[in-house]
């Protein structure tokens, strides 16, 4: 079966999006599109080859015989127009153009937009697309040309910038800390943690922390909801260090110590490093981070 025709090779990758993912709805977030147009163009390359590519079930969709036949030669030509994208990118020696930058909402909001405000003025033919998202962006398929990551370690086919380590520490509200610190058990008994839904009952992080036996009642699984958690009285929670400095109201909780925990990255595919639009925003973001560094790493400073 070949590909042969301007529309079909349009529609490919919204064929590789249902083919990865299972669903229309799951291949719309993929792409930054929506389940209707996922649908049309979906339809449009099963009747421009006159084949069935998906079986559909409550299930989601899943590849015909005809879709197994496909997928390899849609996943080659992926590569290659990613690969000729990548070194044509690499050729540019313009301080202009698009940067596409992922970020995990821990950092977007009050760290990282005074850093791409003063980045835009200072190189004001280069634009910014932004995500922000806890789904770490493929670099490899060139969805994004950098991305912020937090993490302890990078295993990732790409070149990987470590920045700088950050701290935790445990917070709370200071009106939780009114109503109920002084009334704790030995062990944290009468006090409540917010968590991230683990599986375990009682994890790791709660058997080692100065209040094991405080108990988990309410779990959020995304960091600036856990925040304003926190601020708003709900319990304690591991919380990083740079967050006192834009919410003031965040308390950390009394007798505990702060530690360092994971480092912050910045992640770009090799073939872009030499491309100066992304050289020069790497470049800006990192030292502007560092000359944060007093922040990131609060008390251990």
């Amino acid at each position: 079966m070949e590909m042969d025709s301007p529309e079909s090779w349009a529609d490919l990758p919204y064929f590789l999006a249902v083919a990865r993912t299972g669903s229309l709805r799951a291949a719309a977030d993929r792409l930054g599109s929506t389940h209707a147009t996922v649908r049309r163009r979906l339809n449009a390359l099963e009747r421009s080859y006159n084949v069935r590519l998906f079986d559909r079930s409550v299930d989601g969709l899943a590849l015909t015989a005809a879709g197994r036949e496909i997928l390899p030669r849609a996943e080659a030509a992926e590569r290659e127009v990613v690969a000729a994208r990548r070194q044509l990118g690499g050729l540019d020696l313009e301080a202009a153009g698009l940067v596409r930058v992922s970020i995990p909402p821990s950092l977007a909001y009050d760290v990282l937009s005074p850093v791409f405000a003063a980045f835009a003025k200072t190189h004001p033919e280069i634009e910014l697309e932004i995500i922000v998202t806890n789904r770490f962006q493929d670099l490899a398929r060139h969805e994004v040309d950098v991305a912020v990551r937090v993490a302890f370690e990078i295993s990732d086919d790409v070149v990987g910038r470590r920045v700088l380590q950050y701290a935790k520490g445990i917070y709370a509200s200071q009106d939780y800390l009114d109503a109920h610190f002084a009334d704790r058990g030995p062990k944290g008994e009468g006090l409540t943690w917010i968590g991230w839904g683990d599986s375990d009952p009682l994890p790791e992080w709660v058997r080692t922390s100065p209040f094991p036996k405080a108990r988990i009642r309410h779990t959020a699984r995304e960091g600036v909801l856990q925040m304003n958690l926190v601020r708003s009285g709900l319990g304690m929670a591991h919380l990083p260090c740079y967050l006192e400095a834009a919410y003031p109201d965040l308390q950390r909780v009394p007798g505990t110590e702060a530690e360092l925990d994971r480092s912050i990255w910045l992640l770009l595919h090799a073939d872009l490093k030499r491309t100066t639009r992304v050289r020069l925003f790497v470049d800006f973001l990192a030292g502007k981070l560092r000359e944060q560094r007093r922040m990131f790493l609060g008390p251990l400073a």
